[in-house]
């Protein structure tokens, strides 16, 4: 499953950026593994989007120890909403990560693993569904946290992993933020396999020079 992403944006695809948050969204270079932290966009009080740092790793709420234990990196659509770590995040704190880029792992023994970077054709920012909490404990300060939704890999992911992120198409947006109404089934219902254009790469390996076609925008 996902272990890493970019959240790198071109100048055009930092103005889409920019349409996603609400507000303006200066370019970001920051590669991204599991405890660090990344830019979640979420809805603030008066239902306006932001973006938070968040560290990749969700603490559960009851948590007596935000150190101790296995994080909770990923969170399977089937079961976000019944699962006692995940469903009140599910229900109330949902927000999105927007990246240029992700990593999945293939395992080629139990202490060696290949990664792929997958980029999106169209150049785009690719939106992924998150859940996130919020730690705290009396005289510390707040800890928030989050982890990915994951769904079954689309047919060129599945000859890597079996899982991959879900990734919500702009017109879900609205929905999975609670800027909408939106039933348990209908959220349930975005998180989907996506069919959306990937190019795949070995990590490592140089990407090949993007097409330009008009103003579309490409990738630095």
């Amino acid at each position: 499953m996902c272990g890493k992403f970019t959240q790198m944006m071109a100048t055009g695809t930092a103005v889409r950026l920019s349409e996603l948050v609400g507000s303006t969204a200066s370019a970001q270079d920051d590669t991204v593994t599991p405890m660090r932290f990344a830019n979640v966009i979420t809805l603030n009080r008066a239902k306006q989007r932001k973006a938070v740092r968040m560290r990749w790793g969700l603490v559960p709420p009851g948590a007596k120890d935000p150190t101790a234990g296995r994080p909770h990196i990923h969170a399977r659509a089937e079961t976000v909403d019944t699962k006692p770590t995940f469903r009140e995040a599910f229900r109330y704190r949902r927000g999105l990560i927007a990246v240029s880029t992700f990593n999945e792992g293939k395992e080629i023994t139990p202490t060696r693993t290949e990664q792929y970077v997958l980029t999106p054709q169209d150049g785009g920012p690719i939106a992924i569904a998150v859940i996130w909490e919020r730690w705290r404990e009396p005289n510390e300060m707040p800890l928030l946290s989050f982890a990915m939704v994951t769904v079954p890999a689309n047919p060129l992911i599945a000859t890597i992993t079996e899982r991959m992120p879900a990734l919500l198409a702009d017109d879900g947006w609205a929905k999975w933020l609670g800027e909408e109404p939106a039933t348990i089934d209908e959220l349930k219902a975005l998180l989907h396999t996506s069919g959306r254009g990937l190019d795949l790469r070995r990590a490592g390996k140089p990407p090949s020079k993007p097409k330009r076609n008009g103003d579309q925008p490409t990738l630095l």
